[in-house]
């Protein structure tokens, strides 16, 4: 069965509602993954989105912070959340197609910005998430899964607009990638992304910050879509929809895509 697949961090989901029913219409993902949702489950607008056909959401909330949910157009079923670091944080939702294909939908913490943990609480508990996320899929090794979400590190030295400029920057730090690659290695995901994009720079996020984000393009790939290599060769069309960042009072992320023929 083929499916499309978009995770987003919308930052905050009922702000920016119509932005969501704008992807939904235009684009049309059969799944759709959203992070730092910042609200209550029963607070996000749900009809809405069944307006649009996507009948099926499961959600961990937060009033003012976190929050994962996902959309589907596709009969799901909750297939577990796991709290990490025992942040009690909404930071991770995951859920079974009828296809038995297992989606993980992650919010792991950005960290704050200082890349000390001595110094800065958050960077500590970003890298011991990573390291439970690590352990668990040691622990429960992932088959016919599906992980995407914001990951808040940008791993290769081209998912960053300057390597040389954000090394000691939190998200590209060396510490973090190790962290990340561990995390990868012990699920054996594939950077499903990068298999179909292999060269070149790409970027999923954008600061704020920047006058002209589109000019200056100062970007990292922080929203990530990974596979278990059961399913890996089954993926295709991975593509980030960069110009959702360009929408009128848009997240700082954009939507990333892939299509399974599972």
């Amino acid at each position: 069965m083929p499916f499309t697949l978009a995770t987003w961090n919308i930052n905050s989901v009922r702000l920016r509602a119509p932005l969501v029913c704008k992807l939904l219409a235009e684009e049309g993902p059969d799944v759709l993954c959203l992070q730092e949702c910042k609200s209550p489950v029963d607070k996000i607008p749900t009809e809405d989105f069944a307006a649009l056909g996507y009948k099926y959401m499961l959600a961990r909330g937060q009033k003012g912070y976190n929050g994962v949910a996902i959309l589907s157009r596709l009969p799901i079923e909750e297939a577990g959340a796991q709290d990490f670091a025992s942040l009690n944080h909404a930071r991770h939702i995951a859920g079974r197609l009828e296809n038995g294909v297992t989606i993980h939908n992650f919010y792991v913490p950005a960290g704050g910005d200082i890349p000390d943990r001595t110094k800065n609480e958050k960077f500590g508990q970003k890298l011991d998430y990573l390291s439970e996320m690590r352990d668990w899929f040691h622990t429960d090794n992932p088959q016919k899964s599906i992980l995407v979400g914001d990951l808040n590190i940008a791993p290769r030295e081209d998912d960053v607009w300057s390597h040389k400029q954000l090394l000691k920057v939190v998200s590209h730090t060396p510490i973090e990638v190790e962290h990340l690659a561990q995390t990868q290695e012990a699920g054996e995901w594939v950077d499903v992304t990068r298999a179909d994009i292999p060269e070149g720079p790409l970027y999923s996020w954008w600061s704020y910050r920047a006058r002209d984000w589109d000019a200056a393009d100062k970007g990292r790939r922080l929203d990530h879509v990974w596979a278990t290599p059961d399913i890996s060769n089954a993926a295709h069309s991975s593509r980030i929809h960069r110009a959702a960042r360009g929408w009128e009072k848009p997240s700082d992320h954009a939507p990333v895509f892939a299509t399974f023929d599972v």
